[in-house]
Order: C-alpha cells, then structure tokens, then sequence
C-alpha cells in the first residue's frame, strides 16, 4: 500500500507541474508587436524596429504596410493591431472619433515632390513643365497622398491659372491605392511624372528624378502615430511608439528624408 501511494502521489505531482511547464515554455516564445503603417514608411520603420527587437530580446514587430485608408478600415473590421501609423491625420482621427486609439501624436513630417523617370523623356524639369508630361499618375482621392496631390493642384490654379489646372488632370492617366505604386509606374516608365513623397523618391535615385514644388502651393505632411486601445501587447505597443519619438527614433526618421518633429500634442 505505501508503494501505491508513493506511485500515486508522484502521477498527481506530475500533472500538477505540467502546466507549470508549459507556461514557462509559451512564456519565452517571442510576443509579436503588429505595426499598421502607412506604405512610405516602410524603410524607415523597419530599421527602427531592428533596435526595438535588440531592447527587447522576447519580441518581434511584425509590419503590414499599405495605404492609410485599407490599413483604417481593416482595424475598424477588427483586426489584432497594436500600432497605427497613418501619413495622414484623416484616417488617424476616424480611429479616435470612435475611441479605438490612444492619445495620437504626429512623429513626423514629409514633403510631396514630383518624381520623372531618370531619362526624363517628357523633359519636366519644374513643377511648371508639367503639362509636358503626356503620362500622369498620381494617388486615388481616398489615400493620403492623393489628397494632398488634389490639393496641390487646386493651389496650382491659383499660382499658374486654369489652362494649367485643367491640362493637369487631362494627363492623369492612373491613380493608384497607395504612394509606392505611384513611385513603381515612374521608375519603370510607365509614366512621365507622379508625385510622391520626398522620402518615398530618395529610396530610388537609381531610377527616378526629384523635382520640388514651389512652397507656395506645397503641403507639409504629417504622419500621427497611436497605439490601439485594443492593442494585443499594450506594453510594447506602448514602447514601439516611445521609439519612434524618442531622439534615436527621430534620428532615423531625419535621416530617411523625414522631418523631425519630436513629441507632439493630439491634434
């Protein structure tokens, strides 16, 4: 009889310590910190979450990186999201107005340019020349750049007259779902000239030409970030972000072609 016993009480230690031991083994298995982030930053937030990974061994940021406008609409559907980072404050403050994000702060400041092939055969040289662009691709009216293009635009009537307007939009030949597809059809020549963002040209000086538009009629960008009230890792989220602001942060952000901006109220 003791031996059963002894037999009996080492089975329910046993199973007593299983899941013990199944706890510890989830526990070190990495916590996946999901990223939403407008297309254009792609390079740049990647290099900031090589340094998230390194200050935190037990985790790994997973990106998904599309026009602000898809990115919204699936965390409205329902998607695990731990951060947001839209490059524009449109689809952020969406998100607020139905308490899905806390406290966004703007991260970063970009510039619409004008982009042409490298061979620049429609010969656009300024932002005036382009009329001279027989191909015009731009951003659909629903995505970030594509307002601001728009609205770009719409000042350039004012600057240049209505000819210049109304020759503009007859070239428009494509408008795209997101900034990277915009810069894609330039660079392989699809279109004479598209108007990107700054940041998003110097990732191809290979391929593409950058020309300025005139400040007068230019739109400064700005790029909020949150975390989700939802957000599966609040901590990490809550971390990723304070990287993102943080003076390492910002300086891969400037070195990207971003404007620093440092911490920022809500908008």
């Amino acid at each position: 009889m003791t031996r059963r016993k002894l037999l009996l009480g080492a089975l329910v230690a046993a199973c007593s310590t299983a899941p013990l031991f199944a706890m510890r083994a989830r526990g070190g298995e990495a916590q996946e910190v999901v990223v939403f982030a407008a297309a254009s930053l792609r390079e740049v937030l990647q290099k900031v979450a090589l340094t998230f990974e390194k200050r935190h061994p037990n985790s790994k940021v997973r990106f998904s990186f599309a026009g602000s406008q898809d990115l919204r609409v699936q965390i409205e559907q329902g998607a695990k999201v731990d951060v947001f980072a839209s490059a524009d404050w449109k689809h952020m403050k969406l998100l607020a107005d139905k308490e899905m994000v806390i406290e966004p702060v703007v991260f970063a400041r970009n510039l619409p340019v004008v982009v042409v092939p490298k061979n620049n055969p429609a010969q656009v040289r300024t932002f005036a020349d382009l009329p001279k662009a027989t191909h015009l691709v731009v951003g659909a009216a629903e995505v970030p750049i594509g307002a601001y293009t728009e609205a770009i635009i719409a000042a350039a009537e004012r600057l240049y007259g209505k000819a210049f307007h109304e020759a503009i939009l007859a070239r428009v030949c494509s408008r795209e779902l997101n900034v990277r597809q915009v810069l894609t059809k330039v660079a392989l020549g699809e279109a004479d000239a598209g108007i990107v963002y700054k940041t998003d040209a110097l990732t191809m000086p290979d391929k593409v030409q950058i020309i300025e538009i005139p400040s007068q009629i230019n739109i400064v960008a700005e790029y909020p970030i949150a975390v989700l009230k939802a957000a599966p890792h609040l901590d990490l989220a809550r971390a990723f972000v304070k990287l993102v602001l943080s003076k390492e942060g910002q300086k891969t952000l400037a070195e990207a072609g971003f404007n620093q901006v440092g911490k920022q109220r809500t908008k």
